[in-house]
């Protein structure tokens, strides 16, 4: 399929030997095999170029004597005279038209968010036929009520939000899909400043910490941190949601004693001079997941090539946040009023990982965030068992079911086989939090295992 159809030598024929000799098609094919292009463009442009010359030439041995007697870029240049093949290659490569070309996507005006942003102004939906209009939005509970209503076509969440939705976890039940993840790292514990002295969680008692959302990796990582540590998240500390772009506010008006929240507010806190990164949530869980890209089961079921054109888009773009080199040029894409709304120096600090910590050092971590679009499912089953651990989630649950329902990874695989990108083997993935190995197999098993639960 992928042979070049400008080679006299290359068969496309479907039947028999076209060579004329006595052996199958299938053997002279296997005898003159030539590598196959690299490049995912390469191999698609081949199979337009053969489809085009088998539509002219339909007895195979004649396209080869007309190539052997005019050689390649004439006959190419005589056949794109007819039919331009640049355009068919094009036609090929968009595949079906998006049913929806005007969408809206909600997004939280946070660093996790940054391939879902950055996606607007450095092109990545226009590239794909999209006119997309990134909506800032206020709260998680907006995001989600907005999605529901169908205001959004697609819509920024964290990565536990579609899960709670497609299980009626703290809303009506419906199907949600989670195809690819924003980002992960990029959290971090930030204190006030009167709290230096009190870096012992066991000091802890009595502190008011705010979240972004109940159903947050941010409420299970404080909750799993500190109960490590003896307290009870329910007992011990308060914990209220509060929408993170009026985290440091709070901080500042003393309303709460810290928070475990996404950038850029950790950063902004000490930027400000008002409070102090405590740890970073990778050194509880390096690669844990946090923010997601999502949209509903109905858009993508009834939105085929819409849902295909955004997923590209995110994953495209993704990809391009993953590299350090692009972190400065996207830290300045995401700094207007409209998208984030923060100095560039502070967006600078956290995608390079080059950051004052407010405690008087300079740190570099150039893993404090990263952008991986893979959604796999062991991070959705060890989601479930933090509701499951803290009262959210009541009732049984088949948590592998769940996670290859919501969490789409054969989706995202496809895709980047498509983009030319090597998707991850989905059934390897190590997770361990906090030195403890969760195993996605037994799920019951680790909720038992907590001494502290509501369970």
């Amino acid at each position: 399929m992928f042979k070049n159809p400008f080679d006299p030598k290359a068969l496309l024929g479907r039947g028999g030997c076209s060579c004329g000799g006595n052996h199958t098609q299938a053997d002279h094919a296997r005898l003159t095999a030539e590598a196959v292009p690299a490049g995912e463009e390469d191999r698609w442009n081949r199979v337009v170029d053969a489809a085009v010359l088998r539509a002219v030439f339909p007895v195979d041995a004649q396209r080869r004597q007309f190539l052997k007697t005019v050689g390649a870029a004439t006959a190419m240049a005589a056949i794109s005279s007819v039919l331009p093949l640049g355009a068919a290659r094009e036609a090929f490569a968009q595949g079906g038209a998006p049913e929806k070309k005007d969408l809206k996507v909600g997004f939280i005006p946070i660093t996790c968010a940054t391939p879902i942003i950055m996606a607007h102004p450095m092109g990545f939906y226009s590239k794909q036929g999209l006119n997309v209009e990134v909506v800032k939005t206020a709260g998680w509970a907006v995001i989600r009520d907005k999605s529901l209503a169908k205001e959004y076509d697609a819509s920024h969440m964290l990565s536990p939000m579609p899960i709670a939705i497609s299980l009626g976890v703290g809303s009506n039940p419906v199907p949600w899909t989670m195809p690819a993840i924003e980002n992960i790292n990029g959290q971090a514990i930030t204190l006030a400043n009167k709290h230096k002295d009190k870096r012992n969680p066991k000091d802890w008692k009595g502190f008011r910490f705010a979240v972004p959302f109940d159903y947050s990796m941010h409420n299970y990582l404080l909750r799993y941190y500190v109960a490590e540590h003896g307290l009870d998240p329910d007992k011990d500390i308060s914990i209220r949601s509060v929408p993170p772009p009026e985290m440091v506010a709070n901080l500042r008006a003393d309303n709460i004693d810290g928070y475990l929240g996404p950038d850029p507010f950790n950063q902004r806190a000490v930027f400000d001079g008002i409070g102090f990164i405590h740890l970073l949530t990778k050194e509880l869980w390096d690669g844990h997941p946090c923010c997601a890209f999502t949209v509903s089961k109905e858009f993508a079921t009834q939105n085929p090539n819409s849902y295909r054109a955004l997923l590209k888009s995110i994953i495209d773009a993704t990809a391009y946040a993953h590299k350090q080199e692009n972190r400065k040029e996207i830290a300045k894409a995401i700094a207007p009023a409209n998208y984030l709304n923060q100095p560039e120096t502070v967006l600078e600090q956290i995608l390079t990982g080059t950051y004052a910590d407010g405690l008087g050092g300079v740190k570099k971590d150039p893993n404090r965030i990263d952008f991986d679009p893979f959604p796999w499912n062991q991070f959705a089953i060890w989601i479930m068992t933090q509701m499951k651990r803290w009262g959210q989630l009541k009732a049984d649950v088949d948590y592998a079911k769940v996670a290859s329902e919501v969490y789409l990874a054969t989706d995202t695989a496809n895709m980047m086989k498509e983009m030319g990108l090597t998707p991850p083997d989905p059934s390897k993935k190590t997770i361990v939090v906090m030195g403890k190995p969760f195993d996605p197999s037994k799920p019951d098993e680790y909720v038992n295992s907590f001494a502290i639960k509501r369970t």
